[in-house]
């Protein structure tokens, strides 16, 4: 069992360099601690705390109302996850975001994609049944070990999160692109302005939900909605994957991570999700509408905040589909992160399905009978070079 400190999460305090809210100088004077100790608990870096180090810095919370005394110190740890759904189930409020699409030709004038709405559901039964393993939780002891291995790390009191909300922003296209970034703004604001052990999951791609360039982009520490297609090679980028679109297909919305051109050295015309290699190469998961299809599964989860920002999609409609059902029977390959180190994990995943059978009479409302996954953990040390930079 493996314990966060949870200080940042009871001040909504976001441990990032570029940002000096004087918080930590607050604390050191009111508990004569020192910055880079105050730095440390507030980044869950500290490998121990005194006991008189605790003690004040309780005294902070409970002066300056961020904490009841009746609460301390057990507010400030937690219990990490220990699998994919478990990630999802600890936190106490959870926001699923959607982006929706407008017809005036019908009454209420907007909807949400099919897709999306099929992933949404999957979601929500994989956290209220933490994947299909709650109810080992009440089995003694002997029972739950002789249940597969995936089943046995599933906690004894875990409970599925509590605070559910949903939200909605504008997809590319379909309103001016100030109002599309102000509505996607607006959520991610109010997402972030919570005090509380949270998570936020934007469902779909940037194609339709503009949500997921705020989330990437504060990951990777670059300015949403920039096309970096001018860097001088793909290796310059500040995100180690690219959703290249479909050039027939609009809109092609700018993005961070996102567009028709890698780099000038790289002009691909090939439609699929690029991501780079260890060794700085970039390879291409190419869409195919006979043969390939992709989806993303991404998340920044920083232990000390509690706080947790999810992307979940496929490259088209038929690749979030076939997510939905890879989340449903194989959502341990998601887990663990990809990337952890100084209280920040990260989770980067590239699902490629290569479809075997294609029916003659493709219906969106059916799945390909065969369509074999493969998850494709993005490299730790591409990771690294960007977070750590």
């Amino acid at each position: 069992m493996k314990f966060s400190f949870r200080l940042a999460e009871l001040l909504n305090h976001l441990p990032d360099p570029k940002k000096r809210p004087g918080t930590i100088k607050a604390i050191c004077d009111f508990t004569g601690l020192d910055r880079h100790q105050v730095s440390s608990l507030l980044k869950n870096e500290a490998k121990y705390i005194p006991l008189s180090a605790l003690s004040r810095i309780c005294d902070y919370l409970v002066e300056h109302g961020y904490a009841d005394a009746d609460r301390l110190p057990g507010a400030l740890f937690a219990v990490e996850p220990e699998n994919f759904w478990e990630l999802l189930a600890r936190r106490k409020r959870l926001e699923l975001c959607a982006g929706v699409r407008v017809d005036e030709a019908w009454a209420e004038g907007a909807w949400v994609v099919a897709s999306d709405s099929l992933l949404l559901g999957q979601l929500l039964n994989g956290v209220s049944t933490l994947g299909g393993t709650a109810h080992y939780r009440d089995l003694p002891a002997e029972d739950v070990s002789a249940q597969p291995t995936d089943r046995k790390s599933v906690g004894g009191n875990i409970t599925p999160a509590g605070g559910l909300e949903q939200s909605l922003v504008w997809a590319p296209g379909q309103q001016t692109d100030e109002e599309v970034r102000a509505r996607a703004a607006e959520v991610y604001q109010r997402f972030q302005a919570v005090r509380a052990d949270k998570a936020l999951l934007a469902l779909g791609s940037i194609k339709s939900n503009p949500l997921i360039e705020l989330i990437v982009a504060q990951t990777f520490g670059c300015e949403p909605f920039e096309p970096q297609e001018s860097l001088k090679k793909a290796t310059d980028r500040r995100c180690p994957f690219f959703v290249r679109y479909r050039r027939e297909r609009p809109p092609h919305p700018n993005s961070c991570h996102g567009g028709l051109v890698l780099s000038p050295t790289d002009r691909s015309e090939k439609p699929g999700i690029y991501y780079e290699e260890a060794d700085g190469t970039w390879t291409c998961s190419q869409w195919d509408v006979d043969r390939f299809e992709q989806a993303m599964v991404f998340y920044t989860y920083r232990e000390s905040q509690g706080r947790l920002e999810m992307v979940l999609g496929g490259f088209a409609g038929r690749g979030t589909r076939l997510l939905a059902k890879t989340l449903e029977t194989r959502a341990e390959d998601f887990w663990p992160p990809t990337y952890q180190s100084h209280g920040v994990q990260v989770g980067a995943f590239i699902v490629e399905y290569e479809i075997r059978e294609r029916s003659k009479n493709y219906s969106v409302l059916e799945l390909p009978p065969t369509a074999t996954p493969r998850v494709i953990r993005i490299d730790e040390r591409v990771l690294a070079r960007r977070l750590n930079a």
